[in-house]
């Protein structure tokens, strides 16, 4: 793995992945003794908001001995223009290819997060932003959350389930749409949906019609070594499900048009993960990435009840950060 880009899961075998999640296991016990990362550094770029990734990766780089450089985009001192051939000549004050090269020179690896702009389907499922940072980077590039991928966020949630089923191989998991009060990426769910699958998992996908995930990553799924199911009927998912993952996302149907997607999404508020849901999966536990808007996605006797794996989750995206670093740096 030395010496790679990390952007999605896909580019690993499933091999690889389950290394990496029994090297954080370690990790987690053990803590990092040996400093890898002594007198290195890694950039660590926000073009969006973020508590658990900029905390985790920031503890992950120093756990390893290495300098963590954190840089937020986007205020009116610096704004990244991505496009290939754009003229600069309106708001934004540096190309990425810019940016990226110098960056290149100075540290050891560059990892970004930058979200969907919720605006161009066609656009988005690109990967523009992540996609511009690993074209002219000359470290490698590291995925804190993308226009389509999330997978360190994937990774941790595979090692929840790893540590509490023993394996994800046939373990039986629902991944439920949940309602929000706006449109969120698809990042999230389509990279718990891959790594699942690389790992072995059976996932039945529960989502209203208006709310299917990208074409392409549903393809990507089943092509791994795990089953893929959907269903509209949240119920039918959860009912004998060992693991229950809840997240809101945007409809594609409704992309780019908020208005629209708002009164479509308003329909869907009985979509909320409460203890009656629950009971349809007596024997799982229960993941959500957070932040979660309490009693409208999640009720609080789920989040705050025993079978709750939302701290362990959010932890372990230190530890698969952690492993991450380590073996590509």
């Amino acid at each position: 793995m030395k010496n790679r880009n990390f952007i999605t899961t896909q580019d690993f075998t499933r091999d690889e992945l389950e290394r990496l999640i029994a090297r954080a296991q370690e990790l987690k016990k053990w803590g990092s003794r040996i400093g890898p990362l002594a007198g290195r550094s890694v950039a660590l770029v926000f073009l969006n908001p973020s508590l658990r990734t900029r905390a985790t990766m920031e503890l992950a780089v120093a756990a390893l001995g290495g300098t963590a450089v954190t840089m937020d985009v986007g205020s009116d001192v610096w704004t990244l223009e991505h496009r290939e051939d754009a003229v600069m000549n309106a708001g934004k004050t540096e190309h990425v290819k810019d940016a990226v090269r110098v960056l290149s020179r100075v540290v050891d690896a560059i990892a970004v997060r930058a979200f969907a702009g919720l605006e161009n389907l066609e656009d988005d499922l690109t990967d523009p932003v992540i996609s511009a940072f690993a074209r002219y980077a000359q470290v490698p590039v590291l995925n804190m959350e993308s226009a389509l991928y999330h997978p360190m966020q994937g990774m941790a949630d595979l090692m929840t389930i790893v540590e509490r089923r023993g394996t994800a191989e046939g373990v039986k998991v629902a991944l439920t749409w949940a309602p929000h009060p706006k449109a969120l990426p698809t990042a999230v769910a389509n990279s718990f949906l891959l790594a699942a699958t690389r790992l072995g998992a059976e996932v039945t996908i529960a989502a209203p019609s208006e709310y299917p995930l990208p074409e392409p990553v549903m393809r990507l799924a089943g092509e791994n070594p795990g089953r893929v199911r959907v269903t509209n009927r949240q119920e039918e998912a959860l009912t004998g499900a060992q693991v229950v993952c809840a997240k809101s996302w945007g409809s594609l149907v409704c992309y780019g048009r908020p208005e629209v997607e708002a009164m479509v999404r308003g329909k869907y508020a009985d979509w909320i993960v409460d203890e009656k849901k629950m009971a349809l999966a007596p024997d799982a536990f229960f993941l959500h990435c957070l932040p979660v808007r309490r009693n409208v996605e999640v009720a609080d006797a789920v989040l705050d009840g025993p079978r709750s794996a939302v701290y362990d989750e959010a932890e372990n995206r230190l530890h698969v950060q952690t492993a991450i670093l380590e073996a590509i740096l």
